[in-house]
C-alpha cells in the first residue's frame, strides 16, 4: 500500500495515461437502486438508465481479491442505496479480507431491521455513513422523499447498544447532515442523543443533469454553500486537477468500471468486470488511456465533467465541520491494527501533501 501511494504521488502532476499505480480508493456500487426518491440525485430524477442490479459477491470477492491490497479505503455505495443488496452479510464479510478502511453509506430506511443490525455487527464497515437532512420526518422528506426518522434512529440507537455491550469499535457511527435551506438547530445534541460517534456536515453537490433543481436547496449563508454565485449562476474555478481516473476509479454494480462515479449512465467505461476480464486488464487498457486523455486534456467535451461537482467548490473537502462526539477517530484503532494509518484524516493529511490538488496555477499546465 504504501508503495502503490508513493507511485501515485510522485505521478499526480504529470497524470501519464497509463499510470504506474493501483487505484488508491475506490467507489464499488453494491446497489443501483433505491428507496427513496430524492430530488438532487440521478436515481431519484430518473437519469440513471441503466437496469437495476445488485453487484454479484462472486464478482465483489474477485474484485476486493484484486485491489484490496492496493487500497487505501473503499466506499460501498454509488448510486443506489447499499443496505438493500440481498446478500449484504456476504459482502461485508468479504470486505474484510484486506486492511482497507470501508465506508457504507445509507439512507437508513432499513436500518432497524435485525437481519440489517447482525450484518454490519458481524462484519463491520470502519465507518456506517447515515444520511440525515432533517430533524424531523418533516424537513427530512423535503430532499430525501419518502424518507422516516424512526427506523434511522431505531437502527443507530440498537447499533450503538451493541457494541457499548459488546465493546466493539467499530462501526464508526456517522451521521452525516446535508446542509440546505432550512435551519441546523441543535444538530450535534441531536446526533450525540441518538447515538452518533461522528457528525459531520456536508454541503449540496450538483450531479451531471441538465435541472437545477438544486438551487432550490441552497442555503442562504455563502459559508454552507459548496459554490459560489453570480446571481443564479455558479462561478467558474477553471483550476481543477481531476485524480479521478488515475486514483479512484467506480465500479458499477454490473462490473463496469467508469473513471469517476458522475459518469453514472457509463458514457464511458473502461470495460466489464468479468470472471475472464479482470480489472487489471482495464485499468491498464489502451481503451482507458482514451478515456484519461479526454478527462485530462478536453473535460469540456464530456458532460459528467463540465458538470463536475468537485471542480468548482470553493473548499477542497464535501464536509464543512466534523464533531467527534465520544472520542478521537485515532481511539478507535487497537495498537497493530494495520488500518490505523489509513483513516481518513490522516489519508486525507497525507493525500493534501502529495496533491496539493488547488496550487492551481503552478500544476495547471497539463503535460501529455
Amino acid at each position: 500500500k504504501r508503495l502503490n501511494l508513493l507511485k501515485a504521488g510522485f505521478l499526480f502532476i504529470h497524470r501519464p495515461l497509463t499510470p504506474w499505480n493501483w487505484p488508491l480508493h475506490m467507489q464499488i456500487e453494491l446497489t443501483n437502486f433505491c428507496n427513496l426518491k430524492c430530488p438532487v440525485c440521478p436515481i431519484g430524477t430518473c437519469e440513471i438508465k441503466r437496469i437495476p442490479r445488485a453487484m454479484d459477491t462472486s464478482l465483489f470477492e474477485q474484485l476486493i481479491n484484486e485491489v484490496g491490497p492496493y487500497l487505501l479505503t473503499a466506499s460501498l455505495w454509488a448510486w443506489g442505496e447499499p443496505l438493500l443488496h440481498p446478500q449484504l452479510a456476504d459482502i461485508l464479510r468479504i470486505a474484510q479480507k484486506y486492511p482497507v478502511i470501508t465506508l457504507l453509506s445509507t439512507n437508513g430506511q432499513n436500518l432497524d431491521d435485525r437481519a440489517i443490525i447482525h450484518a454490519i455487527i458481524n462484519a463491520p464497515p470502519t465507518y456506517l455513513i447515515v444520511a440525515i437532512d432533517g430533524l424531523t420526518d418533516e424537513t427530512h422528506s423535503k430532499f430525501r422523499v419518502g424518507a422516516r426518522l424512526e427506523p434511522i434512529l431505531s437502527g443507530v440507537r440498537r447499533l450503538a447498544e451493541i457494541k457499548r455491550k459488546e465493546r466493539l469499535e467499530f462501526p464508526i457511527l456517522h451521521m452525516r447532515y446535508m446542509v440546505m435551506k432550512h435551519k441546523v438547530p441543535f444538530v450535534k445534541d441531536f446526533a450525540q442523543e441518538n447515538g452518533f460517534d461522528l457528525l459531520t456536515l456536508r454541503t449540496l453537490s450538483i450531479i451531471d443533469s441538465s435541472s437545477n433543481i438544486h438551487q432550490a436547496f441552497l442555503p442562504k449563508a455563502k459559508e454552507l454553500r459548496a459554490y459560489r454565485y453570480e446571481g443564479l449562476n455558479r462561478i467558474r474555478q477553471g483550476d481543477f486537477i481531476c485524480q479521478q481516473p488515475f486514483w479512484f476509479p467506480t465500479v458499477l454494480a454490473d462490473g463496469t468500471v467508469v473513471a469517476c462515479e458522475q459518469d453514472y449512465n457509463a458514457q464511458q467505461s473502461f470495460g466489464k468486470l468479468s470472471m475472464g476480464m479482470s480489472f487489471a486488464n482495464l485499468w491498464f487498457s489502451s481503451r482507458s488511456k482514451i478515456i484519461r486523455r479526454m478527462i485530462r486534456d478536453a473535460p469540456e467535451s464530456l458532460s459528467f465533467c463540465k458538470n463536475c461537482p468537485y471542480a468548482d467548490r470553493w473548499a477542497d473537502a464535501c464536509s464543512i465541520q466534523a464533531f467527534y462526539l465520544n472520542r478521537s477517530p485515532c481511539s478507535h484503532f487497537r495498537k497493530g491494527d494495520p488500518r490505523a494509518w489509513l483513516i481518513p484524516q490522516k489519508v486525507k493529511h497525507l493525500l493534501a501533501l502529495l496533491l496539493a490538488r488547488r496550487s492551481r496555477k503552478a500544476m495547471g499546465e497539463r503535460r501529455r
